[in-house]
């Protein structure tokens, strides 16, 4: 009792004590706890090939050096149009001419940002206890753990069908993200993800093209097809105006950056055209390029076969492809990682293992006792007179091991002369012989090798069983402690 304080001191100081703790350290702590843990966020242990700037904000493929030729030829092209084009043609004719091409520039430069830093569609990989689930469900654990031991070997594809407007439509499974593709989905091999309504990887703009950036691609190649056909028709205006004052050769030497335009636009716009041809004929008939290559809707495969996604109308396809609403990112990159998400564990026993810790699998590892043996019929293999020595072998607990009850002391080479009868004493035991044992109906002869082959084995465990006895009574006295 503290001086002045009645009943009421000792609580006082156990409440201070405990507010005090909580506001400054005591001299006891160690110095690591007052270390702040960083998580790490998602962008940085994503799976997949991509690159990420800017805190996961800016998420493209690795090979990025056909995206940075892009920029050069668009930035070099529109700005010597505008350097030595623009004030002689708002001279001559109007000023709205820079006007357009600003606006088409700058149109051009924001689609194509917007398709190359932002997320495609990339589905998230199943998690360690999702994808052991989903294999324990197909049945293929063993095949898909020994297939990936073995020389890269996999099991044939397989898939489910879903039926959709009364089309049937595969889904299949990627082995890599160990999921089902939902309809319209594909694994990119450059990128190794597997993308939402793949349409194709598009070098030029560094990124896959699929769900959530195919709408910013298409007014990207077509905007960009009005850009190079304005920057041509308009360099050619320019040559002959001044032709006309000073004649060709000398308006070429006037101008000499409108002749590098004028090669660059004439070469490229064929290209730029007839790809933005080609992506409005698929958003009118609602395809991707990844469907229209395999001709997966196709009358050659069959007269029932048409196209279940198409609404029937031209109009109503475009509004679905470019002005629907656009669904948010899946992979949450810039979340941050969850420190007790299950990792999956080293192989045992040829099947792969999920979610299992590190101590039990070396303690599984350590006693064979713990360990699931072959399953061996223990009716069979009882003998009359003694007891069975099969019994041990049942599979116990991980972690909280126990000795088996029934497991006889076999600590000496008298235990197993008492269990397994001697040849040259045929009187000192009660067993029967092997041709006046009854067989069980269904199994085969006594005598027979088979027979022969599982009288060893059953030696062979009793052996293993007598030796690892020590290890298997160390465990029961840790558990009990």
């Amino acid at each position: 009792m503290t001086p002045g304080g009645g009943d009421g001191g000792p609580m006082k100081d156990c409440e201070y004590s405990q507010i005090s703790t909580h506001s400054s350290s005591s001299p006891m702590e160690s110095p690591h706890k007052k270390k702040k843990v960083t998580s790490k966020r998602k962008w940085e242990v994503f799976p997949g090939r991509n690159k990420f700037f800017c805190n996961g904000r800016i998420m493209m493929a690795r090979q990025t050096g056909v995206f940075y030729l892009t920029l050069v030829l668009i930035l070099v092209t529109s700005g010597l149009f505008f350097a030595f084009d623009c004030p002689y043609l708002s001279d001559q004719i109007t000023p709205a001419i820079p006007a357009v091409g600003a606006v088409l520039f700058f149109f051009v430069m924001g689609t194509l940002l917007r398709t190359s830093f932002s997320d495609p569609g990339v589905l998230p990989r199943a998690t360690p206890d999702e994808a052991a689930d989903l294999e324990r469900q197909i049945g293929n654990t063993e095949e898909i753990a020994n297939g990936s031991n073995s020389g890269g070997y996999r099991p044939p594809p397989r898939t489910k069908e879903v039926f959709i407007n009364g089309q049937t439509v595969k889904l299949k499974y990627c082995f890599t993200c160990k999921i089902f593709r939902p309809p319209r989905a594909s694994h990119c091999s450059l990128c190794d993800n597997c993308v939402e309504r793949f349409d194709h990887h598009c070098p030029w703009v560094g990124n896959c093209v699929g769900k959530r950036n195919y709408r910013f691609f298409y007014m990207f190649i077509l905007s960009l097809s009005f850009l190079t056909v304005f920057i041509f028709a308009f360099v050619i205006t320019h040559v002959i105006l001044r032709s006309q004052q000073t004649g060709f050769l000398n308006a070429l030497k006037d101008s000499p950056a409108s002749v590098l335009e004028a090669v660059v636009c004439f070469f490229s716009v064929w290209s730029i055209v007839g790809l933005s041809g080609f992506h409005t004929y698929l958003i009118s008939s609602n395809q991707t390029t990844n469907e229209d290559i395999k001709g997966s809707w196709s009358n050659k495969r069959s007269k029932e076969n048409f196209n279940p996604y198409s609404y029937g109308n031209i109009f109503t396809n475009c509004c679905s492809a470019l002005c629907g609403p656009l669904s948010p990112s899946l992979i949450d990159r810039r979340g941050f990682v969850q420190p007790d998400t299950p990792q999956p564990t080293p192989p045992s026993n040829g099947i792969t293992m999920y979610g299992a810790t590190q101590s039990q699998s070396n303690m599984a590892a350590a006693t064979p006792l713990l360990q699931s043996e072959s399953s061996i019929n223990s009716e069979d293999l009882r003998l009359p007179g003694k007891t069975s020595i099969s019994a041990p072998c049942a599979t116990l607990t991980l972690g909280q091991p126990t000795p088996p009850s029934s497991l006889p002391n076999l600590t000496s080479e008298t235990g197993l002369a008492d269990m397994i009868p001697l040849k040259g004493d045929p009187e000192s035991h009660q067993f029967l012989t092997p041709e006046e044992a009854p067989s069980p109906p269904g199994m085969l002869a006594i005598g027979s090798p088979m027979r022969h082959s599982r009288t060893m084995h059953i030696l062979s465990l009793a052996s293993q069983d007598s030796l690892h006895e020590d290890s298997v009574r160390g465990l029961v006295k840790l558990s009990s402690v």
